[in-house]
C-alpha cells in the first residue's frame, strides 16, 4: 500500500557503515508511515547493494536521504506493473553478471499487494539468488492491534470496487475459519461495511485501521454493525486496512435449520425465510438461501 508522506526521525545510520552485499536479488521491506521502522539490515541493503530498483524511484530516495544515505553513481530503475517489460530484462542481466540488486515496493513488503511477483518468478527460473529482508506489513500490523484472533488468518487483499463483485468476493469469504485482512479504498468503506453486515452478520467482531504508523493512525473496534453505522456519515481519508474475526462455530444442526426454513417457507417467500433463518440462527444468507433452494427444487 502507499505510504504517504514518511515521518522522519532523528538519523543514526552513516553510509560508511554499508558492508558488502552479496550477489543475487534481494527484496527489501520499506515502512509503512513512520520511517523509523526501516530495519538496520535494510539500510545495508540500499547502502551497499550495486544496483538499486524501485515501485516509486522518488519515494526510496526519500526515504534514503532521511536515513542518510546516497545513491552514489549507482544506477535507481523503476521497476512496476506498467514498465515489467522494459525493467526485468535490465535487472536480469545485471543479476547475470554478479551484481547485488535490491528492489523496494512503495511501503510495506513487496509482493504482498504490491509489485515484485513476475521479478520473483523471473530469478527464481534463472537459478538465481533470492533473499528478503523482512520489516514493515500493514497486514501484520493491523493483525497485531485488532485484538482478534492470530492463530490462523487469511490476507484477501483489496475488495474489489464494483458492486457485484464486491458482495460475491465477500460471501465467498464469510464462512472462513480463519481471521480476514482486507485492503479497502476510504472511498468506498462505508458500502463495504454495509455489505460485510449482510454476507458475515451484524455480530461478526472486525476492527477498521486506519493511517496505521502514521501521524493520524485510528484503529476501531466493535460489531460490524456498529462499525457499518459508525462510518456511515463519515468522510474517511487515508489508507484502510479491515480485519474481521473468523466465522463463528456452526453450533444449530443442519436438520435444525431445514425445519425452520420448511417452516419459514410456508409463510414467505424463498429469499425472506432464508433471510429470516439466517438471522436466527447467526449462518451467511447465502448458505441458508441454497439449503433453500435445495428444499424448492425437491
Amino acid at each position: 500500500m502507499s505510504s504517504g508522506t514518511l515521518s522522519p526521525g532523528p538519523v543514526s545510520y552513516t553510509q560508511s557503515e554499508a558492508r558488502t552485499i552479496a550477489p543475487g536479488l534481494h527484496f527489501v521491506s520499506t515502512p509503512i508511515g513512520a520511517a523509523r521502522d526501516i530495519t538496520l539490515r535494510a539500510l545495508d541493503l540500499l547502502a551497499g547493494a550495486d544496483v538499486l530498483a524501485a515501485e516509486d524511484t522518488r519515494s526510496l530516495r526519500h526515504l534514503m536521504e532521511i536515513h542518510g544515505l546516497s545513491l552514489g553513481g549507482r544506477p535507481l530503475i523503476a521497476y512496476h506493473e506498467h514498465n515489467e517489460g522494459q525493467a526485468l530484462p535490465r535487472l536480469l542481466r545485471a543479476l547475470e553478471e554478479g551484481k547485488s540488486v535490491v528492489y523496494a515496493s512503495e511501503a510495506g513488503t513487496p509482493l504482498v499487494s504490491d509489485p515484485g511477483f513476475g521479478l520473483a518468478r523471473a530469478v527464481i527460473a534463472a537459478g538465481l539468488p533470492l533473499t528478503a529482508a523482512p520489516g514493515p506489513s500493514a497486514v501484520l500490523c493491523a493483525l497485531t492491534v485488532s485484538g482478534l484472533p492470530s492463530d490462523r488468518f487469511l490476507f484477501a487483499g483489496f475488495v474489489p470496487s464494483a458492486a457485484g463483485a464486491r458482495r460475491s468476493f465477500l460471501q465467498d469469504l464469510a464462512n472462513s475459519s480463519a481471521t480476514l485482512i482486507l485492503y479497502d479504498s476510504p472511498k468506498r468503506v462505508r458500502e463495504t461495511l454495509a455489505e460485510m453486515v449482510s454476507c458475515f452478520g451484524k455480530e461478526r467482531e472486525a476492527a477498521l485501521c486506519r493511517e496505521l504508523t502514521k501521524r493520524f493512525e485510528e484503529v476501531c473496534r466493535g460489531r460490524l454493525e456498529d462499525l457499518a453505522a459508525e462510518f456511515a456519515d463519515r468522510d474517511v481519508k487515508g489508507e484502510i486496512v479491515l480485519v474481521i474475526d473468523r466465522a463463528p462455530a456452526q453450533e444449530a444442526a443442519a436438520e435444525t435449520v431445514e425445519a425452520a426454513l420448511e417452516m419459514a417457507m410456508a409463510t414467505m417467500s424463498m429469499k425472506d425465510a432464508a433471510a429470516a433463518v439466517a438471522e436466527a440462527y447467526g449462518l451467511p444468507r447465502r448458505q441458508v438461501y441454497q439449503m433453500a433452494l435445495g428444499k424448492g427444487s425437491r
